[in-house]
């Protein structure tokens, strides 16, 4: 867990990044399930998380820019809190977890900001995804929930991006005990994988470790064979005989903070000369990448780099034909790669995605519009203490091939004869955790297996 000083020394630096007024940061509720009283996992907000690291529900925090005064609104216990959960800390001991001096009731909050606000203070906020927490931010600031999202500090969401985008050695420390826990996840997913299983045996076995660990993941585990489909969440399918199994997922360390990794294990426990083929492609794509990490490149280049070199090995495999180069810069070749490269990780899985382009493009940087390259989520320029995914892929979509084959789309550089003979195959991504160091990269965690040789190792032997 992170040391109480640290959420001290991050309110002081934000202060020291506005010029005045007060910033409320509001924590996440409950959320309801079938009524309410059976609810979600709960999953505190990243932003609130960050800079108070409170992990209840129901809390907000009100900071004075131009004073070191913070103060934690909580809702009063009741027995009837004791008898259904439990002994639970009471406001004042959050408070002092987060080292903050002072607490009310949380039903003081809305009186507390129209003070502020008719007096003129400025309240800095960061505008809410949830409807719920919208709706409770419209009631406390007086306003419709459709102004929300419009009264957002645009300073506040500046210097949240800057903060949480440059990772303490307390925090790289955060996300490694996740990638242990991950790492384990991982054996024991490829250990079981072998014909006549299903999906969900193999999601149940990698889970299972994570629960065994008292960790939660930072997302829905993806376990398929249909690994044709980015994001597949379903766990139905039985394994067989010849098919790759695609698993991406992640646990969370004890402050929130995730992981992420993708790897592609053959069923059959050895990869056929076909599958081995675009594995080796796709094991350059990312070693090529992260060798290529460092400050003062853009995450832009990377993924064009990657994109270079996932055409020539398509080239040269006879699936494309042409110049690479010329392909790429067509966006021929996000036919097969048709995602980014990878995105900001933090305390969010895609590190605070809710802020926009401003996270992973910056001002003035706009996303392009091209196919495949459009969904680039990280494109600025490496810094120090940035973390982020590498995790190029190539995949054959049958209806993304149908799409283009008969839009004649690309048919100077697609060889669609010969792509007709992967139709089938589905697709192939490997993904790790990248740490920008002062001068280079580091790939974080532990060694989880990667080539090829290594899966195969991998695969079945605890079956």
């Amino acid at each position: 867990m992170l040391k109480t000083e640290t959420y001290r020394e991050r309110r002081s630096k934000l202060r020291a990044a506005l010029k005045d007024g007060v910033v409320l940061w509001l924590g996440n509720a409950l959320q309801p399930r079938t009524y309410p009283a059976n609810t979600y996992p709960f999953r505190q907000n990243s932003h609130f998380l960050y800079y108070a690291g409170l992990s209840d529900p129901d809390l907000a925090v009100l900071s004075w820019v131009q004073e070191e005064r913070d103060v934690l609104f909580a809702t009063p216990l009741t027995i009837d809190d004791i008898i259904w959960d439990g002994p639970l800390p009471t406001g004042e001991e959050r408070a002092v977890r987060a080292g903050i001096a002072e607490t009310a009731p949380l039903a003081d909050l809305a009186s507390t900001l129209e003070d502020l606000r008719g007096k003129g203070v400025t309240v800095h906020y960061v505008a809410p995804f949830q409807a719920d927490a919208i709706a409770r931010m419209a009631g406390l600031l007086g306003m419709e929930p459709s102004a929300v999202a419009g009264g957002e500090s645009l300073p506040l969401k500046r210097t949240v991006v800057d903060h949480r985008l440059h990772k303490s050695e307390e925090e790289v420390a955060e996300i490694e005990d996740a990638l242990e826990v991950t790492s384990r996840m991982y054996s024991a997913a490829m250990g079981v994988t072998r014909p006549g299983l299903l999906e969900m045996q193999v999601a149940g076995a990698m889970q299972g470790v994570a629960l065994a660990s008292d960790r939660r993941q930072c997302f829905e585990p993806i376990v398929t064979v249909r690994g044709q489909i980015l994001h597949n969440e379903t766990y139905g399918g039985t394994l067989e005989e010849g098919q790759l199994l695609m698993m991406d997922s992640g646990a969370e360390s004890p402050s929130g903070y995730a992981s992420d990794i993708t790897r592609v294990a053959p069923v059959s426990g050895a990869f056929t000369a076909k599958q081995r083929d675009i594995y080796d492609i796709v094991h350059a794509m990312q070693a090529g990448a992260i060798k290529a990490a460092r400050p003062g490149i853009t995450n832009l280049e990377l993924h064009l780099g990657a994109a270079r070199t996932c055409a020539r090995g398509l080239v040269d495999l006879g699936l494309m034909r042409g110049d690479p180069d010329a392909a790429v810069e067509a966006g021929a070749h996000a036919m097969f790669f048709p995602h980014g490269l990878g995105h900001v990780m933090g305390l969010d899985v895609h590190d605070m995605e809710d802020l926009g382009d401003i996270v992973g493009y910056g001002e003035g940087v706009e996303r392009s519009t091209q196919f495949g390259l459009g969904f680039l989520r990280m494109a600025r320029e490496l810094e120090p203490g940035y973390v982020f995914t590498v995790e190029p892929g190539i995949y054959f979509v049958p209806a993304l091939i149908d799409k283009w084959r008969s839009g004649g789309l690309h048919a100077d550089f697609i060889v669609y004869d010969r792509v007709e003979e992967f139709r089938t195959f589905g697709g192939i991504r490997i993904e790790d955790d990248i740490l920008v160091t002062q001068d280079g990269h580091r790939i974080l965690g532990p060694h989880i297996p990667r080539t090829a040789d290594e899966v195969e190792a991998a695969t079945g032997s605890l079956a």
